[in-house]
């Protein structure tokens, strides 16, 4: 099976990942963050940040959309908190849309990442945030929906550095 790792270090063009849960796993950086400290040392995190910096470096455009309820809960304000330090320092282009805004839009039912517009990466998490496990699809049709529903949803998605939460 295809990891993530692979996928991202074959991805040649862009990879786009949306986000639309309020709350995931709790990590030890979660827990520091919450003491008032932020934690972006680890080696998960110093690994993501190298994974995204080598494909930014190969011009791969790394997109990342967090839709979000406002206002943010917990775990959504350390996300934004971070964001600089950890995702875009590494490259990511990170925009973020209040999930009263994206009523209109048709969106897939989980967390996804797609590669160059022809792998899709979907994530599975239990209702407490705990990550599951993750499908590889390529599915044509399936990985065009959930393209078309990143692209409509960044086109409505503000910025990271304009993005003031509520």
């Amino acid at each position: 099976m295809t990891t993530f790792k692979e996928l991202f270090n074959t991805c040649k063009h862009r990879a786009v990942h949306l986000e639309m849960r309020d709350s995931y796993m709790q990590t030890e950086q979660f827990a520091a963050w919450r003491a008032g400290r932020i934690d972006i040392d680890d080696p998960d995190s110093v690994e993501w940040r190298a994974l995204v910096a080598d494909a930014t470096a190969r011009g791969v455009q790394v997109q990342r959309l967090r839709i979000v309820s406002e206002p943010l809960s917990e775990y959504t304000r350390y996300e934004y908190d971070i964001t600089e330090l950890h995702n875009a320092a590494a490259g990511e282009d990170v925009r973020w849309l209040p999930r009263r805004q994206a009523t209109a839009l048709s969106l897939p039912g989980n967390d996804f990442w797609v590669f160059d517009t022809t792998t899709l990466l979907v994530n599975h998490f239990s209702g407490a945030g705990d990550w599951l496990d993750t499908e590889v699809v390529t599915d044509p049709a399936l990985v065009a929906h959930c393209v078309a529903a990143f692209n409509g949803a960044w086109n409505l998605a503000v910025p990271h550095a304009e993005y003031r939460p509520t």
